[in-house]
């Protein structure tokens, strides 16, 4: 096993994988800039080192990263989610400096990571996948030719994409027209690359996305679905696990093709495969992401298996634990990205000092987060500031429990999206768990909430300032 792991990350994600060395009893390397000095994985990793003062840069450089991980004595480096984590460069270096990359091979993070050779690789394995272009695009002519043969709506998208960015539905062939060179732009700019591919936009379909853990030992086993519908500009914003919309001859099918999916590819340590489900109930690959992924928690919530540090096992040579049939799911489990955004005013990033911070508690609940009470949230990295995770036996008590989660939770000196996830709860299609990937675009009324302060937070701020003036 690893005696020292460096963590490639930061915030949250880091927080996490810190507890799992924690818990194998292996020492953990935090990376920070300047601009994250005082961040909580910071403060809770045995030993941290400094990038300098670009709060970008350090996280996205490559040989420095690698080259700090072996002049500090680390055997691994664990990449979390986001920035390098999906990098082949990362993987490649970690492999020339004698570093165990905690992550599948470079080769299938490339593969994977070019969305028409992932198509490809899943047609052969004989997965569905969604019509479309079998190369990527060279003009917009072809595009043009391409979409009359698909039949309107088609999705533009970057090849290289993740993380909902490089994507456009396209209605008309003005709107390709009027698209086309944005998501380049968007390609280039976000991912470094500009080619671009064409698919049939699946109208209002439910994204599902399957958990697998594969190791070196021809070992292959996957943790369930997750429902990632609810989402707004194709960024998850609720997840759950298992969907409350599946029944089991298609649940087996859809884990199934996920594991046929990671085989195929050769694919070890922990990934995720993604599909779209049709109005009919048919099931298309979509991609495959060679990474940790946010939503993680709730497939642990329901398996019970640690999936970091799974993660760790692997990379380190060790086979799965877990047969297939050792794996069972149980309950419901939710998770909410609380995000600095104030939904009020399009999701506008919150930033700012968090003035009182403590989180929700009780059974069934399990906070991962990195902030506290005087924490500053910086504007250079992503709004996520913590997932709240619930589980309960049913789907009736677990929504009940996610209520009970949200209006506990303290967040205070910024917005959050926490009561907009209310109003989501409280809708009688989500209660139902009857919903697709159109919910938030059709729910548009959900965001005219009341701001107004809870009674116990009014007396509280009255009490402190009475506190204030009597000099106490």
């Amino acid at each position: 096993m690893f005696r020292k792991i460096l963590i490639a990350n930061r915030g949250e994600i880091a927080v996490r994988i810190i507890r799992a060395c924690d818990e194998m009893g292996i020492r953990s390397a935090a990376i920070f800039s300047d601009t994250d000095r005082f961040s909580l994985h910071v403060k809770k990793a045995d030993e941290a080192y400094s990038l300098g003062s670009d709060p970008l840069a350090g996280y996205l450089n490559v040989h420095r990263i690698v080259g700090l991980a072996v002049a500090t004595g680390c055997d691994a480096i664990h990449p979390g989610y986001g920035f390098l984590s999906e990098n082949p460069a990362l993987a490649q270096a970690c492999a020339r400096r004698g570093i165990v990359f905690i992550g599948p091979s470079a080769e299938v993070i490339r593969r994977m990571g070019d969305k028409t050779e992932a198509r490809i690789a899943m047609q052969k394995a004989g997965v569905p996948v969604i019509p479309g272009t079998k190369k990527n695009l060279k003009s917009l002519d072809e595009a043009l030719d391409i979409a009359e043969d698909l039949v309107y709506p088609v999705m533009l998208k970057a090849t290289s994409g993740g993380g909902g960015r490089g994507i456009r539905r396209c209605d008309s062939p003005a709107e390709l027209r009027n698209n086309y060179e944005r998501v380049i732009s968007e390609a280039t700019k976000a991912f470094g690359r500009a080619e671009v591919f064409m698919e049939k936009c699946i109208v209002n379909p439910r994204h599902l996305e399957v958990q697998v853990l594969v190791d070196h030992h021809g070992h292959a086993i996957h943790l369930y679905e997750r429902d990632c519908s609810i989402q707004r500009r194709n960024q998850k914003l609720i997840e759950i696990a298992p969907s409350p919309q599946l029944d089991d001859a298609t649940r087996q099918y859809l884990n199934g093709l996920a594991v046929i999916a990671a085989q195929a590819v050769g694919y070890t340590n922990a990934g995720t495969v993604e599909f779209l489900m049709d109005q009919k109930g048919r099931c298309y690959f979509m991609e495959m992401n060679t990474r940790v992924q946010v939503e993680h928690t709730i497939s642990e919530t329901i398996t019970g298996v640690d999936i970091v540090e799974e993660q760790i096992r692997i990379a380190a040579g060790l086979p799965l634990r877990f047969r297939q049939d050792q794996i069972g799911k149980r309950g419901f489990a939710i998770q909410f990205r609380v995000n600095a955004e104030d939904p009020k005013n399009n999701f506008l990033p919150s930033f700012g000092r968090i003035s009182r911070y403590y989180g929700p508690g009780g059974p069934g609940v399990r906070v991962d987060t990195a902030v506290y009470t005087g924490y500053t949230i910086p504007p250079y990295y992503d709004s996520l500031l913590a997932k709240v995770i619930i589980w309960a036996l049913n789907w009736e008590d677990a929504v009940h429990r996610g209520e009970r989660a949200l209006q506990d939770i303290r967040l205070e000196g910024i917005r959050t999206t926490i009561p907009y996830y209310m109003e989501i709860l409280r809708h009688p299609m989500f209660r139902r768990g009857s919903f697709d990937t159109s919910f938030v675009d059709t729910h548009t009324d959900l965001i005219n909430y009341s701001n107004n302060r809870r009674r116990e937070d009014v007396a509280a701020v009255l009490a402190a300032a009475v506190a204030v003036h009597a000099g106490l």
